[in-house]
């Protein structure tokens, strides 16, 4: 009888400029998962896709004090995934040593954030690899990630989002008068954002037409397809976290969150969001009517059914001035770093680190492969 442990692939970094941020959140993973429990397997994704096996050193995958960001070891031995005999195992390749491996792969903790890795394209590759991993499926994921397509199935679904228009780079480049006219239907101020991006990296808040062209060209370093939405004026930024509930229980909702921006920070940043605190003040739970509270958790529950979400996902709201409560969007994995939100509210909840890293990895090990 097979008595080894479950071995868990913790992928991190990638290609996207995120990057840095899912070396962090690995770092946090690693320190709280359960060794004994779980035979870890650190891999990391370098800047050029190469994939390579990582020292699993959590202290080297964080932020300095000097805000340093942390990146793969692109010196390291190079891993891939090898499918054969239906089990899939972690083959290493060292320059002139022997072909070793690893053993079989459980499940993968697939920690990217952004283009190639949380869009649905290495949840593909595990899927037609056979292998379970945490989080949410290709659609869910590439839905998630595009906040174009986000936002259409939310209002399908009939859930409130903030209005938008959709800068594609042939409209850019053939008809900018047209992109123009749009974005000022939806009246200034208005957020520019890369489509496909997250941890507020490329965005831009413009608040009259002669900012508008330098926030587009920013936004297109990094996605060229750019989404330009309502700057949802005076609303209070809240959140809640959603987990898949086991077998076919409905999904579990944490407590509702709230982050106000202090300082010079306008709106929640790269460096509000990952640098010294002091940048944010964050109210776990959020100062609300149990009312308003209610209504966070169910409309974040649809948003995660409205996608068909697996494992978990954050879902980000503005509460508007007039107590209306609007999706800004879902977070298909959310991060984990020491400041994120999404472990936070379900410390509050009655989970904490240790036992909510447990708790996804569990959701995986149950699942089945395949369609489902």
């Amino acid at each position: 009888m097979d008595t080894r442990k479950p071995r868990i692939a913790v992928v991190f970094g990638g290609r996207s400029s995120e990057h840095a941020i899912s070396c962090v959140t690995a770092g946090s993973v690693l320190r709280a998962i359960d060794t004994d429990r779980y035979d870890v397997v650190p891999v990391g994704i370098t800047h050029d896709g190469r994939w390579v096996l990582e020292s699993g050193d959590a202290s080297r995958l964080a932020i300095t004090a000097r805000g340093e960001l942390p990146e793969v070891d692109g010196d390291a031995a190079t891993v891939s995934l090898a499918n054969a005999s239906a089990s899939s195992e972690l083959m290493v390749h060292e320059h002139g040593s022997v072909l070793r491996t690893l053993g079989e792969v459980d499940v993968v903790f697939p920690l990217l954030h952004g283009p190639w890795g949380e869009d649905g394209t290495i949840q593909g590759l595990l899927e037609m690899a056979g292998v379970r991993y945490v989080g949410a499926g290709v659609l869910a994921s590439a839905v998630g990630m595009d906040k174009h397509y986000m936002k259409i199935v939310l209002q399908s679904q009939g859930l409130p989002v903030l209005p938008y228009t959709v800068i594609t780079p042939g409209l850019w480049e053939l008809d900018r008068s047209a992109c123009e006219e749009s974005v000022s239907s939806l009246g200034y101020p208005v957020f520019v954002k890369p489509c496909r991006g997250g941890s507020s990296i490329g965005i831009s808040k413009v608040y009259d037409h002669s900012g508008l062209e330098a926030a587009v060209d920013e936004a297109r370093l990094h996605d060229p397809k750019v989404l330009v939405e309502s700057a949802a004026e005076g609303g209070r930024e809240i959140e809640c976290g959603v987990i898949q509930g086991f077998a076919t229980n409905p999904p579990d909702t944490s407590v509702v969150a709230e982050i106000r921006i202090t300082g010079d920070h306008e709106f929640y940043d790269f460096a509000a969001k990952y640098l010294p605190e002091e940048n944010t003040e964050l109210a776990v739970p959020a100062d609300l009517s149990v009312a308003v509270s209610d209504r966070v958790r169910e409309l974040s529950a649809r948003a995660f059914e409205a996608l068909g979400c697996e494992g978990l996902a954050r879902v980000d709201h503005f509460l508007m001035p007039d107590d209306r409560l609007v999706i800004n969007e879902i977070n298909t994995m959310p991060g984990f770093t020491p400041s994120s939100m999404f472990p936070r509210m379900w410390a509050s909840t009655g989970l904490d680190y240790p036992a909510l890293v447990d708790r996804l990895v569990q959701l995986a090990l149950q699942r089945d492969t395949g369609l489902r």
